[in-house]
């Protein structure tokens, strides 16, 4: 593949999920798709992997598999007017300029920071017994 198919892949990924973020915004969209849509994206976004990236290989299989097969689950979960409506938008934001949410991203980096304090406490109140 070229490098040029991979820069249009890669484009097609980021609108994409900025469409899904814009129909995790829409009233028409039910609840469970909501909570499994934000997951996505935030997981798409966030700095912080599962598998972390210098692992060789696989650590680019997180960004490889997983955040693509998200994808595919959260648009079958949306209606498809509404993924259409919010795809149009995704490519005219895409086009004008590329979208930036940053209240989304402290959202985000929030719920990490959360996670780990969360995870630091577990820790420790299981080593000390």
């Amino acid at each position: 593949m070229s490098t040029e198919t991979w820069k249009s892949r890669v484009k097609q990924l980021k609108a994409e999920t900025y469409a899904l973020y814009l129909a995790y915004k829409d009233p028409r969209v039910p609840w469970y798709a909501r909570l499994f849509v934000i997951c996505v994206v935030a997981y798409a976004f966030s700095p912080i992997d599962l598998i972390p990236d210098p692992i060789p290989v696989l650590g680019y299989l997180d960004d490889l598999i997983l955040i693509p097969l998200g994808i595919i689950l959260a648009r079958k979960m949306i209606p498809q007017d509404v993924l259409a409506e919010c795809r149009e938008k995704a490519q005219t934001a895409m086009r004008e300029d590329k979208p930036t949410n940053w209240v989304a991203g402290g959202v985000i980096i929030a719920i990490w920071v959360l996670l780990a304090a969360l995870a630091i406490s577990l820790t420790a109140r299981a080593i000390s017994g």
